[in-house]
């Protein structure tokens, strides 16, 4: 007998297949999406007694189908009713088959949510909610938004998709960055969380790791795939070294490398090794390896800049985009001194001058150069344009010490 977190994994894990089914058979997102959650409320109530069946993932779609046949039959009935005529011919998509589900459905519904028609924050909505099964409470507590207007957002997101064949598209190569990047941005929110009282979203990390191992299964010869899944493993290996015990931010050259995910840096080392070896590298791939790199490193200062360094110029020449060029700042400061680093970030004011992250670099890198006023005045505008609480507090600790140091020489 499974226990109950068992089959909570189990129902989870087969959730978007199963939506993908029904979603490739009747159409239907919204219809659809209620008989899934239907019947896996239905297994939950009868599995925990009962047993899991040997075909858990048939199961649940021969209910889920049931269900939506039965409520799609009404409705036909209920408009037959009020425009007083025959009851409509039920299309071919109301018979239900036995046909075993496609491998590939969780990764035709992640095309789905990604449609080019839908903005980013739609497309993150949709994916968390059809393809993660997470509630709309869920999402909108995640994301800081009130719930009616994350319900609001998943709902004009179901809409414009609406019609939209099921299937993976044509064009599936040229649409699998949409997917990818989507990925990316649900990872890095659970990662660091842009606002709120708490650094990281674990469940939004995790979730997006487990998606991206659910893609990676599907195209484990695709590069920026292995890439992605690699970087997600690599930098969540720091996850429980990056909080203190109350909560504070502990930067990466402070943490503990004792609590560091050993198994997950070992799988992502080996993950972007392979992924390196078989072609020309992509951004994630490059992304993957700078963190490979932080996390083969046994202290802060082992760690080997100059191949971070090399690695940066190659990503920003894939990537020219301002975050790249700022980690790329960074890297210059290690290698070459505070003052070469802070003389990068000038090309940086106008694209990056609404953020925080800019002024918390140049604190950083004006505190290591012994400009300490400098460095407060940097640290307390940084603060200031933050929304997250623990990055608030820290930069706030850091423009304290800077100004004790200035006292100091002063």
């Amino acid at each position: 007998m499974r226990g109950t977190t068992e089959i909570e994994d189990l129902l989870r894990r087969h959730s978007p297949q199963v939506l993908g089914a029904l979603l490739r058979r009747y159409g239907h997102f919204d219809a659809a999406e209620d008989a899934v959650q239907e019947a896996l409320l239905a297994a939950a109530g009868q599995w925990p007694s009962a047993g899991v069946p040997d075909n858990p993932r048939g199961w649940l779609i021969r209910v889920a189908s049931r269900r939506l046949t039965d409520a799609l039959r009404a409705e036909e009935a209920r408009r037959a009713r009020e425009e007083r005529v025959a009851a409509l011919t039920p299309r071919d998509a109301f018979v239900t088959r036995d046909r075993a589900p496609r491998e590939d459905d969780t990764l035709s519904l992640l095309f789905l949510c990604c449609h080019p028609d839908l903005t980013p924050p739609a497309q993150i909505a949709l994916t968390l909610r059809a393809v993660g099964g997470l509630t709309t409470t869920e999402i909108a507590r995640a994301y800081l938004v009130p719930e009616a207007t994350m319900a609001q957002r998943i709902s004009r997101a179901k809409q414009k998709v609406r019609g939209v064949r099921f299937g993976r598209p044509d064009n599936w190569v040229e649409r699998l960055p949409a997917v990818l990047h989507t990925l990316y941005l649900i990872f890095n929110e659970g990662h660091t969380a842009t606002s709120g009282p708490s650094l990281q979203r674990r469940d939004l990390a995790g979730e997006a790791i487990r998606l991206t191992r659910a893609v990676h299964r599907l195209l484990p010869d695709t590069g920026e795939v292995t890439g992605l899944l690699a970087l997600m493993l690599l930098t969540d290996a720091r996850r429980d070294a990056r909080s203190g015990p109350h909560g504070e931010l502990i930067p990466l050259d402070e943490q503990d490398r004792d609590r560091w995910d050993k198994a997950a840096i070992e799988e992502g080392v080996a993950l972007v090794t392979r992924a390196l070896s078989r072609g020309p590298a992509g951004p994630y791939q490059v992304r993957a390896a700078i963190a490979a790199v932080h996390g083969e490193a046994p202290s802060a200062q082992a760690t080997d800049w100059r191949e971070i360094l090399g690695l940066y110029d190659v990503l920003v020449r894939l990537v020219p985009g301002p975050v790249e060029r700022l980690g790329r700042a960074v890297a210059v400061a290690m290698v070459h001194g505070p003052r070469a680093g802070l003389a990068e970030l000038g090309s940086l004011e106008d694209e990056l001058s609404g953020g925080h992250r800019l002024d918390a670099v140049r604190g950083h890198l004006l505190e290591r150069a012994g400009a300490y006023e400098e460095a407060r005045a940097a640290y307390e505008s940084a603060a200031a344009k933050t929304l997250s609480l623990p990055e608030q507090r820290y930069l706030r600790a850091r423009a304290a010490r800077a100004a004790r140091a200035a006292r100091l020489r002063g």
